[in-house]
């Protein structure tokens, strides 16, 4: 208790775990963000993770800080720090700069799927392989009125989604993306598919619109994965089902630059923490082990609150 406290009581400690609050950032983009020296938000960082009140999470040679549950007694009083945070000072000047943070790496995935729309299917299949999943993906898509996938890529799923639902909707957040589907679709003589340009955290699509949303192997690239989730729960109807495949963490670091991969996979019990703080429930992940030079795959299932 009163390491926490120690910890808390300190101005600069207190703007830094207000702007955790809103998603995981590295030392770098802390250091943006608040406008500070690095060796000084890396001392505070360090104190706070001593206290329990944060985590790191390292993926390569980065290293993600996120407001933690390490801490019992940070966990009782939690509620009443988000509360208080939002009367902090500098907050209005911290969150434009989160703001600016995650609208950079949205930027970086944008240009690059953009550039390398034709040939994306051949560079991901050569430089991350992962083990054949396509069916078992499919087989827990339920049959349904509207069904979303979200990050379609090249649409290589979309015919076989075609006859899952009464309505199949694709949504991308490049151009080049969508007309590479478009080009698939009419190519295998399938109609009727309603291709969307839009981002993964501001859909195209109503609340509660979908029965059923699909993403495959894109949570990954997202800037933030928490705000993904949270806004596929808002398109889901009540009881909709969320399908995920992703990889598992791994450690191939040049996957930032040549994939434009945000992260390096997730832990299965971190995705189904942040589906549970999205509002769903009866989360059921499986794994499927990847062969030799193959990354393995998590699927996840489950349904909204």
């Amino acid at each position: 208790m009163l390491a926490v406290l120690k910890a808390l009581a300190d101005p600069c400690r207190l703007r830094l775990v207000a702007v955790l609050l809103r998603g995981e950032f590295t030392v770098q983009e802390l250091t943006f963000i608040l406008k500070m020296g690095q060796s000084k938000v890396s001392w505070h960082l360090k104190i706070l993770t001593e206290a329990g009140v944060l985590v790191v999470k390292r993926q390569g040679t980065w290293s993600y800080y996120r407001v933690g549950g390490r801490s019992p007694f940070f966990v009782a009083i939690r509620p009443a720090i988000e509360e208080g945070a939002g009367t902090l000072p500098n907050l209005k000047e911290d969150l434009a700069s989160v703001a600016a943070v995650l609208e950079e790496r949205r930027r970086k995935s944008f240009e690059f799927f953009d550039r390398h729309a034709r040939q994306w299917d051949n560079l991901a299949r050569t430089l991350l392989p992962t083990p054949d999943y396509r069916d078992q993906l499919l087989s827990l898509i339920p049959c349904g009125k509207t069904l979303v996938e979200i990050g379609l890529g090249t649409g290589g799923l979309l015919p076989a989604l075609a006859g899952k639902a009464a309505r199949v909707i694709g949504v991308d957040h490049s151009p080049a993306m969508l007309e590479e589907a478009r080009t698939r679709l009419a190519a295998e003589g399938v109609c009727g598919i309603d291709l969307r340009l839009g981002e993964m955290t501001f859909l195209p699509l109503p609340d509660g619109e979908t029965d059923c949303a699909l993403l495959n192997m894109v949570l990954h690239h997202a800037a933030d994965p928490p705000a993904v989730l949270a806004e596929v729960r808002r398109v889901l109807r009540p009881g909709g089902t969320l399908v995920l495949a992703d990889l598992i963490r791994h450690e191939r670091e040049w996957a930032r630059e040549q994939l434009a991969d945000q992260w390096l996979g997730f832990d299965e019990e971190e995705l189904a923490a942040w589906l549970r703080q999205a509002g769903f429930e009866d989360i059921r992940c499986g794994r499927v082990e990847g062969g030799k030079g193959q990354e393995s795959v998590v699927i996840v299932h489950a349904h909204r609150t």
